[in-house]
């Protein structure tokens, strides 16, 4: 049982809650939840200020308040859908696709109500730091000309029919899980799962106007470098914290965050040098985010080998993703979330499949479990994942449309939407 919770990670306790009570009585751990709470409010604080200041930095002066209310309020609708059902239909017991209602308004949880060795009400909150996070991702690539309603009414529908089934399917016992997919942080949950839906807005709403034409230069690259070091710091709270408790599988998690992490800001960096000329502060920021994206799904299956080599091939994929891939897409990904966070999410998720090996100084795969058939699993986790996420965000942002339309006039969008949909200027002139 030990064995089967520390290989699963971030789902095993979360999965399996009544066959780890089999086991043993279950007994709260005060340094286990000392450490979870820690965890949540670090993971809170990346998408509050961490994506917000780094989408807000991407974006032209007039349009930076735009995203920080985006963020901001998406954050809190996504915060009270989540106590009154997204964590029943995420965490419950139910089929294969969804969970039940029994936690509905967190109604049947008790004060010292357990998951594993910590309180299930922290629980709640470490998961809904996980779905506000997936939410904020998502609204970078369609930034700059969205109507502010119509992301709300995305949420709400998005959040529902796409990150609940695909978090409970992956991490509530659903049938990706039964399938054996790995996923220990949120590769396929949470990069790829937005990243498709921003993709498939950034279509949906069109380019921006002027783009192509105009330059759509970061207004703001100290703004951009303060919320990479933020989602830096809190990723260690995404990643460490996926283990559940303060132990071996964490520490790993956690060493390995900042070995990949290092590895791709290098090889960024380094291969941006050799073909631009320069080294970028902005090379640098996207890399240390490309590694991040990377790890995730691996943090606590691989070793550090696997873990560096992982970091130094998101770091090149992630490159190639928002060069070369955004243009063959022909897509205006305003702050490349598919070329960052699809790519080096898919990328991840694959050398999971590879790297969890003995062999190669993983953990090691579920019994019977060869190489090719983990990596054939993870490819089919990841093929769901964009399927489902992106049929879900089509359907979302066409009703959004037909509601109060996507796209905001093309003399607001050209004035900014700062001033036209929020009243307000970031600099005063």
């Amino acid at each position: 049982m030990k064995k089967l919770l520390s290989i699963m990670g971030l789902g095993a306790v979360a999965m399996l809650p009544s066959l780890a009570m089999a086991a043993a009585p279950a007994v709260a751990d005060k340094a286990d939840n000392a450490f979870m709470m820690i965890c949540t409010a670090l993971v809170l604080f990346m998408t509050i200020p961490g994506i917000a200041l780094f989408y807000g930095g991407l974006l032209r002066g007039k349009n930076v308040l735009s995203m920080l209310t985006q963020v901001m309020v998406s954050f809190a609708l996504v915060c009270v859908l989540w106590m009154i059902y997204g964590y029943s239909l995420a965490f419950s017991p139910g089929n294969a696709f969804f969970g039940g209602f029994q936690t509905v308004m967190l109604k049947s949880i008790g004060l010292t109500d357990l998951t594993g060795t910590f309180y299930q009400l922290i629980h709640v909150v470490f998961q809904c730091s996980f779905a506000c996070i997936t939410v904020a991702l998502v609204v970078g690539g369609f930034a700059e000309r969205i109507r502010f309603s119509a992301v709300l009414i995305f949420t709400v529908i998005w959040l529902t029919f796409s990150y609940l089934p695909i978090a409970h399917m992956v991490w509530g016992g659903g049938f990706l899980a039964a399938d054996g997919a790995l996923d220990f942080a949120g590769g396929t949950v949470v990069h790829i799962n937005a990243a498709i839906a921003g993709l498939v807005g950034a279509y949906l709403l069109g380019k921006r106007a002027g783009y192509g034409k105009e330059s759509f230069k970061p207004h703001n690259l100290p703004m951009v470098f303060t919320g990479a070091s933020i989602l830096y710091i809190g990723w260690f709270g995404f990643n460490a914290g996926s283990a559940s408790a303060a132990n071996e599988i964490a520490a790993l998690a956690f060493l390995n965050t900042v070995i990949a992490t290092a590895g791709a800001i290098l090889s960024w960096v380094l291969v941006e040098w050799a073909v631009r000329g320069k080294p970028s502060l902005l090379g640098a920021c996207s890399g240390c985010l490309a590694g991040l994206v990377a790890i995730t799904p691996a943090a606590g299956f691989v070793g550090v080998g696997g873990a560096l080599i992982i970091g130094l091939v998101g770091g090149v994929a992630g490159l190639w993703g928002v060069v070369m891939l955004k243009k063959w897409l022909h897509a205006d990904d305003t702050c490349d979330v598919f070329g960052v966070h699809g790519v080096c999410g898919i990328v991840g998720c694959l050398l999971t499949g590879v790297f969890t090996s003995k062999s190669l100084g993983g953990i090691g795969y579920a019994e019977g479990v060869t190489m090719s058939h983990q990596v054939w699993v993870q490819l089919f986790s990841v093929g769901v994942t964009l399927v489902w996420s992106g049929v879900v965000a089509f359907i979302a942002y066409k009703v959004a449309d037909m509601i109060v339309g996507l796209r905001v006039p093309e003399e607001q969008e050209r004035e900014g939407l700062d001033v036209n949909s929020h009243g307000e200027n970031a600099y005063n002139q």
